[in-house]
């Protein structure tokens, strides 16, 4: 396996590990603002799903960058 497919397949379970670490804050803040009861509750929850989606998207690319990296190494 060559240096850069190493590279390949840490960076891309970095990438994968800050997407989970994204969706976990999500659900941590979705907890908090259920349990404050606001008035603005549904808005932040709608903020809640782009940002869990951006995160679904970030670790999905996180894991396409590890098996690419093992595909090609």
């Amino acid at each position: 396996m060559g240096l850069g497919m190493a590279w390949l397949i840490w960076g891309g379970a970095a990438v994968t590990v800050a997407g989970v670490g994204l969706l976990l804050w999500t659900v941590i803040e979705v907890i908090r603002a259920r349990r404050a009861g606001e008035a603005a509750l549904r808005m932040r929850l709608q903020r809640a799903v782009v940002t869990n989606l951006a995160a679904l998207g970030v670790s999905a690319l996180g894991l396409m960058m590890v098996v690419i990296g093992l595909l090609l190494g």
